[in-house]
């Protein structure tokens, strides 16, 4: 099977250095041609992990997305989910004809709330059979570093799920599989939420004892959401799903924990007194978490799961209410 990677920030990045270190050459589209001239000269990305070296003789690089949609089995889409819509509009439908789709975007597509499968189904007609969610708990600077990580597949396909993930099996990537693909995109979208809470708390000076109750207590609201959705979707199973994994449970904590987390990094700025829009200048990337605590709060309308403290953050980040008042509330619905 023959990969292409659409972006070209830390995580995307990350990738393509998985896949290269597995022995697969990869066709990347990277949108700014002086980018793609530095790697092919440096063997690196000049902007996102450095330290990610590359033989170039495995990679074609591309500006024009469509070389590389053409060219390729497999896409992995890994921009950020407020520019999906954007990337992805410079195709027409049966360019994505036959082809897998990997997901590796962790939020939802802003316009109108939707999940990508949900997305490239409107608009590409594309089947969710051939739909495929690749999660954490990864960040990409521990895969830059080759640290042990494990990545998570979901797939309605299981056999394709597995070839896939054993794509990225590398001496330092262990991967797992599932065909929970709506709940492990939720759960990712969630994480990155109570993760930027977590930052919050942080940045108002509570300690340890506090954060490790707010993570449990998120970690429930996480799962009540999903079960709800869920009952909603009519796809829970007998045995239900094991929200204790590493794809929910785990990319959760690290998220929360983790001094590579941008989420965390941009709520403890919030936490702080930095205004939204100062903080995402200091970061100067993406995090999720703030477009995902409006989507989950407008998605939950029709969910209806019991949700305090992502709620209270949404309040904290669209409805302008103080950070030490919006933590004030939560803490009074924490056990």
């Amino acid at each position: 099977m023959r990969y292409g990677i659409i972006g070209s920030g830390s995580w995307a990045t990350a990738l393509a250095k998985i896949l290269t270190d597995n022995g697969h050459n990869i066709y990347w589209w990277v949108r700014n041609a002086e980018t793609i001239q530095y790697i092919e000269k440096r063997k690196h990305n000049p902007h996102y992990l450095s330290a990610a070296y590359f033989n170039p003789s495995q990679l074609v690089l591309s500006s024009q997305l469509q070389n590389v949609v053409q060219a390729v089995d497999a896409l992995v889409i890994a921009v950020p989910s407020a520019f999906a819509e954007q990337v992805l509009e410079q195709l027409q439908p049966g360019d994505l004809h036959g082809k897998k789709i990997i997901s590796a975007i962790k939020g939802i597509l802003p316009t109108d709330n939707r999940l990508l499968h949900e997305y490239l189904s409107t608009h590409f007609q594309f089947p969710v059979e051939n739909y495929f969610a690749l999660l954490g708990p990864c960040h990409a600077e521990e895969v830059a570093s080759e640290k042990l990580s494990y990545l998570t597949f979901s797939g309605k396909d299981i056999t394709t799920t597995q070839q896939i993930a054993a794509a990225f099996g590398t001496e330092y990537i262990n991967t797992v599989v599932n065909n929970d693909v709506v709940g492990v995109q939720y759960a990712a979208v969630l994480k990155n939420i109570y993760a930027l809470g977590a930052g919050i708390a942080h940045g108002l000076e509570y300690g340890d004892n506090f954060l490790s109750v707010y993570i449990a207590n998120s970690a429930n609201e996480m799962v009540s959401f999903l079960r709800k959705l869920n009952e909603k979707e009519g796809s829970e199973t007998t045995e239900g799903h094991n929200y204790a994994a590493s794809v929910y449970l785990g990319d959760l904590l690290v998220t929360c924990y983790s001094l590579y987390s941008r989420n965390r990094t941009f709520g403890n700025m919030i936490g702080k007194g930095y205004s939204v829009k100062a903080a995402q200048l200091e970061l100067n990337m993406v995090a999720e978490g703030y477009n995902a605590a409006k989507c989950i709060y407008r998605t939950n309308q029709s969910i209806k799961a019991i949700m305090p403290i992502a709620s209270a953050i949404y309040e904290i980040l669209w409805e302008h209410r103080s950070a030490a008042d919006g933590f004030k509330k939560i803490e009074g619905f924490l056990v």
